[in-house]
């Protein structure tokens, strides 16, 4: 099915089962504890443990390795290092190779594996490695190798500064202007499930269980590296306990895993322990941002530009912070430039909404300073310089734009007019209590994304794609598609996925899977209607498909009929025209906050949240909130506690576990709410929907930093906000 004029009325429209609050069809599964993950499945039999051995150091070579007390371990059953497994390729989607030796690249990064009968047998053994290093010198420390860092593109490849109309000379000229500099730090995904992977060989054909977000992405990514056909790998990912990016791509646990089957001969085992969840996989990079933004004195935005500069290993590309900033406010000057250090930390990349995530963090700061340098209401000075249309290119309109729906409704839910401008004012006891806003904005994607629909005589329909479910809801919503298409209930449908025997999916990620696969399926749908019609000797155009029966004119059967000699299947994908080149296609929001700081600790706790979102047609809205509560939950993670710290010495992540990496619990979180605007986009795709998984976390670190300067009068642009940085300049007790 081809995208590529606005969607017209079509049975999703009828919002039957689609828009509302179907629970999770896989919450028995995972509830009782019966849902497979990675590490879980029994269809290996008898399978032996791999442990990683990783690099103590990060930046060298390996000397020498002496594996000899290793192989003579109880239990050990194989042992393998680069120079056991021969050439190896390297993805494309990978920027360091998985597997070190004799170089190594980056601390933690894999230098071997150790296969034993038990999992303590090879951890036990794993540590009788005896490795003498040559130690190289590396760059560790960002402010440094940004002073000497070009500017890139978003891909990485040197570049010059976007420039619309002459933003240095309207800044000069401008009678109000803010000129501030904004810094976030490493990141870590820090998701539940590990990375982990089963892997066995039947002659030439590997069988990979894994945890990933993308199937074909991971299948082709290591066939690559092991040098041998995709067509010889399955790649099956039916479960993932949390993702946010960081199993985007594949890592090495697939990698060593198939190494050390083919090694031992049988099924092996690998996750990876988690200090090499933060040291040898991916995070989001740290940033350091300058931000200039010029106004008339009436708060029109005159010139804003946005700068950025992060770090990655040799060969990786930025985190794209300014991505917002060329979309977000009018403005006739512009100026954006992200600028590209090469540092020898382990791999810098996509992590929940990256770009927009830390990009918001900062102008959304900047833009409350700019309002209170102009005496203007933060939530008006937003709407003065709303947008329909895109600053660059006004000839290019939003295909639908409510943010100032979302602060307008948003301020007036969340009681914004109680709010005292004056900061440092509100107390509560010994609480200084204040409220921040931030506008959400994330661009949406469009993905070719394929399904297969099956029908048996017993009317069930089922569905089959390689899409995932990274606890974000995709059964559920993938079976109110085909139950909405196919006029059946939710209970008629089943839906299988993570697989690599089904057809290619769009994937889970970047805030893009759930419109695309959803339209994939119903894609699919529509072939599968066609072939029910012309068997039943419907009229396909005419044909209506409600309450499990199928009807034309005067004449109906029932659905499974059509399947009575035999099951019946309708397998598309949904391909997209130009619509998302001619129309600009974004999901926008707004973040409400109100905090409380201890006036003698410093400590800030959370009171209250509130996120208006607009992001086309809500599928679920129940698991839609659950998607913007668990952002909202992560914006307050980075705004307060999250930092990976760097030890500039040696190259490495020094708070590496959930002990040290603070994350938010639940008793840091108090009241949420969320609320959709009703809306339906028919410039997306035929679903009408957009992602919302990734809005809920954009612009919530900034709101709590607002809210915080509106408590205490302190302004902090430096993340994690915590009392150090703040303490000693909180108003006089009283």
């Amino acid at each position: 099915m081809k995208f590529d004029t606005p969607a017209q009325t079509n049975p999703i429209d009828k919002m039957a089962v689609v828009g509302r609050p179907v629970d999770r069809i896989d919450g028995p599964l995972k509830t009782t504890g019966t849902a497979t993950y990675a590490y879980e499945h029994r269809e290996a039999i008898n399978p032996a443990y791999g442990w990683v051995i990783g690099s103590a150091i990060a930046k060298g070579t390996l000397r020498w390795l002496n594996l000899n007390e290793v192989k003579a371990a109880p239990g050990v059953i194989a042992v393998v290092t680069a120079q056991d497994a021969g050439p190896l390729g390297k993805a494309g989607r990978n920027t360091a190779k998985l597997l070190g030796g004799p170089e190594v690249d980056h601390y933690h990064q894999a230098i071997g594996v150790v296969v034993a009968e038990t999992l303590e047998q090879a951890r036990a053994a794993a540590a009788l490695a005896r490795v003498e290093y040559v130690r190289a010198g590396g760059q560790f420390d960002l402010v440094q190798a940004l002073a000497t860092a070009s500017v890139v593109d978003d891909s990485g490849k040197p570049s010059a500064p976007e420039i619309v109309g002459t933003f240095d000379t309207a800044f000069a000229a401008a009678p109000v202007k803010l000129d501030a500099e904004y810094t976030t730090p490493d990141h870590s995904h820090a998701m539940m499930e590990p990375f982990a992977s089963i892997a066995v060989w039947n002659n030439d054909e590997l069988t990979v269980w894994t945890s990933n977000q993308m199937i074909d992405w991971g299948r082709g990514d290591l066939a690559k590296t092991l040098n041998m056909p995709k067509e010889k790998i399955r790649f099956l990912s039916p479960y993932i306990g949390g993702g946010f990016g960081g199993k985007l791509w594949l890592r090495v646990d697939a990698v060593l895993a198939a190494l050390g089957a083919k090694a031992a001969g049988r099924a092996v085992k690998v996750t990876l322990p988690r200090p090499f969840m933060t040291n040898n996989s991916t995070h989001r990079p740290a940033t350091r941002q300058r931000i200039r933004i010029g106004a008339s004195l009436d708060g029109t935005i005159t010139a804003i530009g946005h700068e950025s500069g992060s770090g990655d290993l040799p060969g990786g590309g930025p985190e794209t912070a300014t991505a917002q900033t060329r979309l977000l406010y009018a403005g006739a000057n512009r100026l954006t430039a992200l600028r590209l250090a090469v540092l020898d930390l382990p791999e810098g990349n996509a992590m929940r909404a990256p770009g927009e995530a830390p990009g918001m963090m900062a102008l959304e700061i900047a833009m409350d300073e700019m309002a209170e340098k102009l005496g203007m209401d933060p939530v008006a000075f937003r709407i003065k310089n709303d947008t329909q249309v895109d600053p660059a290119k006004p000839e290019r309109r939003f295909s639908q734009r409510q943010l100032v729906r979302c602060l307008t409704e948003g301020a007036e839910r969340f009681g914004w007019s109680r709010r005292n401008p004056k900061p440092g004012q509100a107390r509560d006891g010994r609480w200084l209590t204040g409220m921040g806003v931030a506008a959400a904005f994330r661009n949406h994607l469009n993905g070719t994304s394929a399904a297969r629909v099956h029908l048996d005589a017993s009317g069930m329909v089922t569905v089959e794609t390689d899409m995932t479910d990274i606890g974000t809801g995709s059964y559920t919503i993938i079976a109110q598609t085909a139950a909405e298409t196919m006029g059946v209930p939710v209970e008629a449908v089943s839906v299988k996925l993570g697989s690599s025997d089904f057809p290619v999916s769009v994937g889970s990620g970047g805030q893009w899977g759930a419109a695309s696969s959803t339209a994939g399926v119903y894609a699919a749908c529509v072939k599968l209607r066609e072939a029910i019609a012309q068997k039943l000797g419907f009229d396909p155009a005419s044909a209506l498909f409600e309450g499990g029966f199928v009807r034309s004119g005067n004449r109906s059967a029932r659905l499974g009929e059509a399947a009575a000699q035999g099951r019946l299947t309708g397998e598309d994908k949904i391909e997209y025209g130009e619509l998302g080149k001619t129309w600009q296609l974004s999901t926008f929001g707004a973040h409400f906050v109100e905090v409380g700081v201890d006036a003698y600790t410093g400590v800030t706790r959370i009171r209250r949240m509130l996120a208006v979102c607009a992001a086309g047609r809500i599928i679920n809205p129940k698991s839609a909130r659950s998607q913007v509560i668990g952002a909202m939950t992560m914006g307050v993670g980075s705004a307060l506690m999250e930092e990976l710290v760097v030890d500039k010495r040696f190259g490495f992540f020094v708070n590496h576990d959930l002990a040290s990496y603070e994350v938010p619990v639940h008793a840091d979180i108090p009241h949420q709410e969320v609320i959709f605007l009703d809306e339906a986009d028919d410039k997306a795709n035929p679903m009408k929907a957009k992602g919302v998984g990734e809005l809920g976390l954009c612009g919530v670190g900034a709101a709590v930093a607002n809210a915080i300067y509106n408590a205490t009068g302190v302004r902090i642009r430096d993340y994690p906000l915590t009392p150090d940085k703040y303490l000693d300049k909180l108003p006089p007790l009283v």
